[in-house]
């Protein structure tokens, strides 16, 4: 990769990375999947690829924004060449849960198991979004007083800014969901109000009177993501809010998760976090320390 400066921000209180930005010119860092324990924006402004996130493959072709939340992981190969801007914050810089109300982007860029990941651009939405990231470049590249708090503003009309793109003028996302099968718009439903006590497909099913392998063709077709797959997506956000924004103990998050057995939580969220509760606590959780 040829990277050019890098900018980085330490928090002063954890010595650990608060904010960082690059930009790159290949795909040679994101060839390895990356599972930070931080947020992740990928600005592309030239080329296009192959991203791999979670359980599927999505195209995209610049201008595009991609957004990864906390330890999702994810790769990415370039088939016409790649140029862009990553950057990284972590929770403790900017939490979008603790300000869902404020900017909104939790559901939007982050944390929606039914879209992708990835926002295809206009050329101007993208130059918008650059001359933010430019000033969040000259912020960081010169400390001064209440440095943090203005970056942390400009992180914020950044973020503002990318989930007006997607909700608002996104003819493409309106027309997918018009196509999106009735029964679909119920799971959803059910998802959202059974995660915690239904974790099998099969009861999902049933709860819609179709069969499972039916409703698991619907939600592979139209979310790219089998039936278990939105089931144990929708129950690690739980889950991954719970560890980083309280202090319950693992085993009291297991049991209003559903789960009986606090090993047997710790199991299913390694396999998909790709880290341990307690190590994902311990990095990234509010009430560390």
């Amino acid at each position: 990769m040829t990277a050019q400066t890098s900018y980085t921000l330490i928090n002063p209180n954890t010595q650990g990375l608060a904010f960082e930005l690059f930009s790159f010119e290949d795909d040679q860092y994101f060839r390895e999947a990356k599972r930070h324990g931080h947020y992740s924006l990928l600005f592309i402004t030239e080329g296009g690829g192959r991203l791999k996130a979670d359980f599927s493959t999505y195209q995209f072709q610049a201008p595009a924004l991609l957004c990864f939340s906390v330890y999702q992981p994810f790769t990415i190969s370039a088939e016409n060449g790649l140029k862009g801007i990553l950057i990284h914050f972590h929770p403790d810089f900017f939490c979008i849960h603790k300000h869902q109300e404020e900017v909104a982007c939790s559901g939007v860029l982050f944390n929606n198991i039914y879209e992708p990941p990835v926002l295809q651009l206009k050329a101007t939405e993208m130059e918008q979004l650059l001359t933010i990231v430019s000033h969040l470049k000259a912020e960081i590249s010169r400390p001064e007083l209440a440095q943090y708090e203005l970056m942390v503003s400009y992180l914020k009309i950044l973020l503002i800014n990318a989930s007006r793109y997607k909700i608002n003028g996104r003819p493409d996302i309106a027309l997918s969901s018009s196509k999106e099968p009735f029964i679909l718009k119920t799971l959803k439903d059910a998802i959202e109000e059974y995660y915690k006590t239904k974790h099998r497909a099969g009861q999902y099913a049933e709860l819609l009177n179709i069969s499972t392998k039916a409703l698991n063709k619907l939600a592979t077709t139209h979310f790219s993501r089998t039936l278990t797959d939105l089931i144990n997506e929708r129950i690690m956000i739980e889950a991954k809010r719970e560890l980083y924004l309280t202090e319950k103990p693992v085993k009291a998050i297991a049991y209003a998760l559903g789960f009986n057995d606090e090993f047997y939580f710790s199991r299913f969220f390694k396999a998909n976090a790709r880290v341990s509760p307690q190590i994902y606590r311990t990095t990234v959780g509010f009430g560390r320390g």
